[in-house]
């Protein structure tokens, strides 16, 4: 019997792999950073060999730290960043322009034309997104335009696109497979939710030829074989979601109305909302939840674009810690913020917003503000910007949610967690594994291949960690969240073209 599944998490700032027991436990990991490419303020990219190059090394790693052999690995699942789009050559296989990465804001005047030509419910009714840069759309009609040669390659079928799932799967497979799954899909605003196939007036629309697209399949289900990598062969490929969703499924959300937020480079919550699609009255996206073969499953999202980058940015950018670490050492030196708000707008405002405009806002600022007033207000605004999503749900689907599912990197943080609890008013659940995205993905490819039998399988090993619990009065609690409104009433302000 095959004894591990093998997850690759390709995220925004690094490549890890996972290799997980049948239990869900982690028995080896490896991870590598790779460069963030910033051309212009607002731009951001990655070179996508070295995506693949920081995947395969981390993947052989991880087998080699704990002797792993590749013969006992199960499968594959892949996860991955979304909406970052690679655009390379069928018959070379190079990419012709670096990847243009989801938070990438150089489309935006082209997705304000778009609305101000009134297309926004066409788009929404059709792929249940909102307009915006942050989808895949634009940025492969920007490639299209602005790469040399690349619009005649594309209209004579030469061009491939894929977001990174479809990149990986590409060079695993030696060019065999061009394929992504419904989740990813359902990003690139191109994608019909309700029909399950790429659009041809959203195709028109954008001036993207069909011929680029992959095929798309569900999230669980054999993809390929790997066959072009050393030392791997005929380990099958057998889950694909990108990472929220993976993040959804690996927290055991199920069933109708449980909700999960991640928090990484960005936090994202999701919540199931079962067999049919439900429609948006305050900003969120509906989308595709990863489901099994035959079972196609939505949810509701909201997208904060920076959250575990903030922590980043006061590390590398400000340099006020040097380690991610250190910034609950720091946030818990002090009482509060001392009335200070930071509203981390670096690349505009996702739901319940949407202003693409939108820029990074410090307000309250005092003499009396140290260096940990500041970290702990970073903190805290991660935990407001979640709140602002969470009630934009409960009023969507109108129920009152009494536990959130938390993950991802940040979440390891306890100050971050209490005060996601104090300012959200409900219990936050932190799992024993909060690699619940890479989780994810191997639990498809494990029910893909029969190492799992069922959900039920999987739900057993879900396990709480740490439970926290609301500590503070709703006096106390109304007052923060007022400022936090306010705050970003500025940053929504500074957004508008004014003389």
């Amino acid at each position: 019997m095959k004894k591990y599944l093998l997850a690759l998490d390709q995220g925004t700032t690094s490549s890890r792999a996972i290799i997980f027991d049948k239990s869900g436990q982690i028995i080896s990991m490896a991870q590598k950073e790779f460069e963030q490419i910033y051309p212009k303020p607002g731009w951001v990219e990655h070179d996508a060999k070295e995506i693949w190059s920081s995947q395969m090394s981390v993947m052989i790693e991880a087998a080699a730290k704990k002797d792993i052999s590749f013969d006992d690995v199960d499968s594959i699942g892949i996860t991955n960043q979304r909406e970052t789009t690679i655009v390379w050559d069928r018959l070379t296989g190079e990419p012709v322009y670096n990847a243009i990465v989801w938070q990438c804001r150089r489309t935006s005047g082209m997705i304000d034309d778009l609305v101000d030509k009134g297309y926004t419910e066409l788009i929404r009714e059709k792929t249940g997104l909102i307009p915006d840069a942050y989808f895949s759309a634009s940025k492969i009609a920007w490639i299209l335009e602005n790469v040399a040669g690349a619009r005649k390659k594309a209209n004579e079928g030469q061009l491939a696109f894929g977001t990174v799932d479809t990149w990986l799967l590409w060079k695993l497979t030696g060019g065999r497979i061009h394929a992504t799954d419904y989740t990813n899909a359902s990003r690139t605003m191109l994608f019909n939710i309700h029909k399950l196939e790429w659009d041809e007036e959203l195709l028109d629309l954008f001036d993207i030829p069909r011929s680029m697209l992959p095929e798309v399949r569900p999230s669980s289900g054999i993809f390929g074989y790997v066959s072009s990598v050393p030392g791997i062969t005929n380990i099958p490929i057998a889950g694909i979601a990108g990472d929220q969703q993976a993040a959804l499924f690996g927290q055991c959300c199920f069933s109708k109305g449980e909700v999960k937020s991640t928090y990484g480079t960005g936090c994202f919550l999701l919540m199931n909302t079962g067999n049919e699609p439900v429609k948006s009255n305050n900003g969120l996206l509906t989308t595709i939840a990863a489901g099994t073969s035959g079972e196609i499953l939505y949810a509701l999202e909201g997208s904060v674009f920076v959250a575990g980058a903030s922590i980043q940015w006061l590390r590398d950018g400000l340099g006020l810690i040097s380690s991610t670490k250190e910034s609950y050492d720091s946030a818990i030196k002090v009482e509060d913020t001392n009335e200070m708000y930071i509203v981390p707008a670096f690349a505009g405002m996702g739901a319940p917003y949407w202003n693409q405009d939108a820029r990074g806002m410090v307000v309250g600022l005092t003499r009396g503000v140290s260096k940990d007033h500041f970290v702990r207000a970073v903190l805290e605004s991660i935990a407001y910007q979640c709140y602002d999503l969470l009630k934009a749900m409960e009023e969507d689907v109108d129920i009152k949610i009494d536990t959130l599912k938390v993950d991802g990197g940040a979440s390891a943080n306890d100050f971050l967690m209490q005060f996601q609890s104090d300012i959200l008013d409900c219990d936050v659940d932190r799992p024993g594994c909060i690699e619940t995205t890479a989780l994810g993905a191997a639990y498809l490819s494990g029910l893909a291949t029969g190492f799992y039998q069922s959900k039920e399988d999987i739900k057993g090993n879900w396990q709480l960690g740490n439970r926290f619990n609301p500590r503070i009065d709703d006096s106390k609690r109304q007052n923060l969240i007022k400022g936090w409104k306010k705050a970003v009433r500025s940053a929504l302000f500074w957004a508008q073209n004014e003389e």
